[in-house]
């Protein structure tokens, strides 16, 4: 059984995005094939929750080899954009601090539908607990339409450049 709704879908309006992609590129480092939202709608300080949006286009970089003639969104890239949502947040809400919000691990994921090209995919996402910069451990859902398509938990934990082996350069 899917868990409850976090926040209600017709309360949202996609015409007036509280944040675009140029003000999430501002708190999110990802960039080209690797941008996962489009826009943020809702934002939750109280609650520590947030609501925002991918429009998945017909050129995503996974469309043409997954799968040759349907083209399904791979569950890992819907964590992705669920995971760059929660990290938005927390960043921009400073629950956390170093340079990045890395993946710490994911609990109790389920896909319960497909996401093509041409869907409007919905996140949301919300704090279940905070461990003094430490972890973020959010709740997070997705939905097309009205039809949840996936929903799970995931911890963020913060990760710092320097000290680190740098990857390519």
């Amino acid at each position: 059984m899917p868990p409850q709704q976090i926040y209600p879908l017709e309360t949202l309006n996609f015409d007036a995005p509280l944040f675009d992609l140029e003000a999430i590129r501002e708190i999110n480092p990802q960039r080209f094939e690797m941008e996962q939202l489009t826009g943020i709608l809702h934002v939750d300080t109280e609650n520590h929750g947030i609501v925002g949006f991918k429009d998945v286009s017909h050129d995503e970089f996974w469309a043409r080899g997954h799968m040759p003639g349907f083209p399904l969104m791979p569950g890992v890239i819907l964590c992705e954009c669920a995971a760059q949502l929660a990290g938005f947040y927390a960043r921009k809400y400073k629950l956390l601090a170093g340079d990045f919000l890395g993946f710490g691990g994911m609990n109790e994921v389920r896909f319960r539908a497909p996401v093509v090209p041409g869907d409007k995919l919905v996140i949301m996402a919300k704090l279940s607990r905070l461990r003094a910069g430490r972890r973020a451990e959010f709740d997070f859902q997705g939905y097309v339409g009205e039809r949840m398509v996936y929903s799970g938990q995931m911890i963020g934990v913060p990760i710092n450049k320097h000290g680190a082996d740098p990857i390519g350069d």
